[in-house]
């Protein structure tokens, strides 16, 4: 069974909720993740945040043991010129095929996607991926997504490219660049697992803190950094690694590669939506 809404601001503000962040917690309303446009760390630190909440998600009794929802991936144009296009071939088995990608020519339009994408319960989550600080990405529509997201439980994950740290009623907000990968154990030359140094630095659930992300065997794997002074969104003070600055207006630059994400096509319309078979369905 598909949960009605997630938990409302003043259940996420009471006291008795105040935990430290960790995987399998399940999906907030909505997420932001403030990352650089000159890697793929945003929208691969995205994917495995929703990745994780959705795994972990509470099963109802009788509920189908596959959940065979779509997911939608929204692009601007602008986000795809710095982070290109998921390769379809790349993403996980499980949703592979039944990834539906949104091209959107303006900020607008991408806004437009992403609130039409949470209001249908037969998506299983969205990830957005927009450049900047727009003037559509104000308070108002940020409130209007998680309202959205809320009430249809349907969690959206935002990508920031190059963005800053401005008003947002997101759920959780987080600062993220590529970390080195740890060696992978049978070939020591071979391209280790995706890793991240990720921050929350704001959230309604959570204190703020910093971990080191990766994968092991498709589960999210977090280990604790050194924690931040709890300051809010203040994150100037701190100076042991580059976060502090993700999302501040300048660009943080990681020795670590991480892949791009990117799709198969797209299309000159103001907004294009693909079938999981690749067909142009709408735009």
């Amino acid at each position: 069974m598909i949960p009605d809404a997630f938990d409302t601001a003043a259940a996420l503000a009471s006291p008795s909720q105040a935990e430290r962040w960790r995987p399998g917690l399940g999906a907030v309303a909505q997420s932001e993740i403030f990352a650089s446009g000159r890697d793929g760390s945003g929208a691969g630190a995205a994917l495995a945040f929703a990745l994780d909440a959705w795994r972990c998600r509470p099963r109802a009794e009788g509920e189908e043991a596959e959940d065979r929802r779509a997911v939608v991936w929204v692009q601007t144009r602008a986000a795809v010129k710095r982070g290109g296009r998921p390769f379809r071939a790349g993403l996980p088995q499980e949703i592979r095929h039944r990834l539906i990608h949104v091209l959107a020519e303006k900020d607008e339009d991408a806004l437009f996607a992403l609130e039409e994408a949470v209001r249908c319960r037969d998506i299983a989550f969205v990830i957005g991926e927009i450049v900047g600080s727009p003037r559509a990405l104000d308070f108002t529509a940020s409130r209007r997504l998680t309202l959205a997201a809320e009430r249809h439980g349907v969690p959206l994950t935002l990508v920031r490219l190059d963005g800053t740290r401005d008003l947002s009623s997101a759920r959780q907000r987080w600062a993220v660049q590529a970390a080195p990968s740890a060696r992978p154990r049978w070939n020591r030359q071979a391209p280790g697992v995706p890793a991240w140094q990720a921050e929350l630095f704001r959230a309604r659930s959570h204190p703020p803190g910093t971990w080191r992300l990766s994968e092991d065997a498709g589960t999210l794997v977090a280990e604790r950094e050194t924690p931040l002074p709890v300051r809010g969104e203040d994150t100037k003070g701190w100076s042991h690694s580059g976060l502090a600055e993700v999302g501040e207006g300048r660009v943080a630059i990681s020795n670590a590669a991480s892949p791009s994400p990117g799709f198969a096509s797209s299309f000159g319309a103001s907004v294009a939506i693909l079938s999981p078979n690749g067909e142009r369905v709408l735009g």
